[in-house]
């Protein structure tokens, strides 16, 4: 048997999010059948509301944008070691022809 294709990572805008979160929190519908009716996962959806509600105030977590500082901080950091090794590495090559 092959192995199945996984499927094609979909991303989606913050006004459709937003407007999955509100239709959640109206409580007409189950996050499950709200999830099935826009062809989403339940747990993307859960994810949305919870993140909605850290955003809010309403529950403990980074919010969306402590998430963003967190993660250009990361990729800076990175960046960074990874200046500091090549300089590390110039610096030896450098000591070993002067000698």
């Amino acid at each position: 048997m092959g192995k199945k294709k996984p499927w094609p990572r979909r991303s989606f805008t913050p006004e459709f999010k937003a407007e999955i979160v509100e239709l959640c929190r109206r409580g007409d519908r189950s996050v499950g059948q709200i999830a099935k009716d826009f062809d989403l996962t339940e747990t993307a959806v859960r994810d949305w509301v919870k993140q909605a509600e850290v955003d809010a105030g309403e529950r403990d977590g980074l919010t969306s944008s402590e998430r963003e500082e967190l993660a250009a901080l990361r990729r800076e950091n990175r960046r960074l070691r990874e200046d500091v090794e090549v300089l590390k590495r110039a610096t030896a090559f450098f000591v070993k022809e002067t000698r």
